[in-house]
């Protein structure tokens, strides 16, 4: 380990209460982004984000107003043009907590209890944005800066899609300009076991409808003879995959990166084998793409 690097891990020990603390803070603020009445507290969110990234040392801090919810944008660029750039994404805003009556303590009152804490937001993603922000302030006071120069770019509608962040990432372009993103939105395997998630899943969102007849029929009368939209319907989804578990539409792995020799050896490391698949899952059995491990199937295959 090189002495650098001890100095910050050393830093964020003895700072650990004050980062909790910091954490918490965050996490007493319901910045629910999916309803209109919440819509002050996800502001709030914003600028208590944005006050953080001043606090720690970060420049040309602003909160751009969007159609919906604000983005927080912050840089440190002292590192100098020869030196990279990271641009950090992260998410304040939190989805709604209900049912409130499977809360043991409140959603937005931070609890802590056998060593875990308890919040709504404290997961996905404040715990995570924390833990970025307290990482760069370890470095800069202990080394006076950092080894490269940082941009971030915080928003408040990851958990509604993020509709205001395409147009944003378009108008913002130059302002943006990094040679490579990190996104610490993800999860790690556990508490010894460091993560770096170089693959997510995307989403695509489809309404398919399937008209048939005119009117209602009935099953004893028309049944056989016409067919029935909802098994129309089912044979449709259900013919997207084949008995091997490939995606059956025309073009889809044109595109896909086949997974080196090299990168099957790392994630063949990974304790993730169909045992601890099950285990978690508490599927009697597993499914998926055949000749791929089932790490391999979640992480590297669409």
């Amino acid at each position: 380990m090189s002495e650098s690097l001890k100095l910050a891990l050393d830093y964020a020990a003895a700072h650990h209460d004050e980062f909790l603390s910091d954490l918490k803070a965050l996490l007493t603020i319901p910045s629910v982004s999916t309803g209109e009445d919440t819509r002050t507290a996800v502001r709030e969110a914003a600028e208590w984000v944005a006050a953080y990234l001043r606090r720690i040392g970060m420049q040309a801090v602003q909160v751009f107003p969007t159609g919906r919810h604000p983005i927080v944008y912050g840089e440190w660029l002292e590192a100098g043009a020869e030196a990279p750039t990271v641009l950090i994404y992260g998410h304040y805003d939190v989805q709604p907590a209900d049912p409130l009556d499977l809360w043991e303590t409140p959603p937005f009152e931070p609890t802590e209890r056998d060593g875990n804490l308890y919040a709504r937001g404290a997961s996905d993603m404040k715990g995570q944005l924390l833990a970025s922000l307290a990482a760069v302030r370890s470095v800069m006071e202990t080394q006076g800066g950092l080894p490269v120069n940082v941009k971030w770019i915080l928003e408040g509608e990851e958990e509604i899609g993020s509709p205001s962040l395409a147009p944003f990432l378009k108008e913002h372009r130059d302002l943006l300009q990094a040679d490579f993103c990190l996104n610490p939105d993800a999860g790690m395997l556990g508490p010894d076991l460091p993560t770096i998630t170089y693959a997510l899943r995307g989403l695509a969102y489809f309404e398919v409808r399937v008209e048939g007849p005119s009117h209602d029929l009935h099953s004893g009368v028309y049944g056989g003879a016409v067919a029935n939209p909802a098994n129309v319907l089912a044979r449709l989804i259900g013919g997207m995959h084949d008995a091997q578990g490939r995606v059956t539409l025309p073009g889809f792995y044109d595109k896909v990166r086949e997974l080196s020799p090299e990168e099957r050896a790392e994630l063949a490391r990974l304790p993730m084998d169909e045992a601890y698949y099950l285990a978690q899952t508490g599927a009697p059995a597993l499914d998926g793409e055949a000749g791929y491990t089932p790490a391999e199937r979640t992480g590297a295959r669409p």
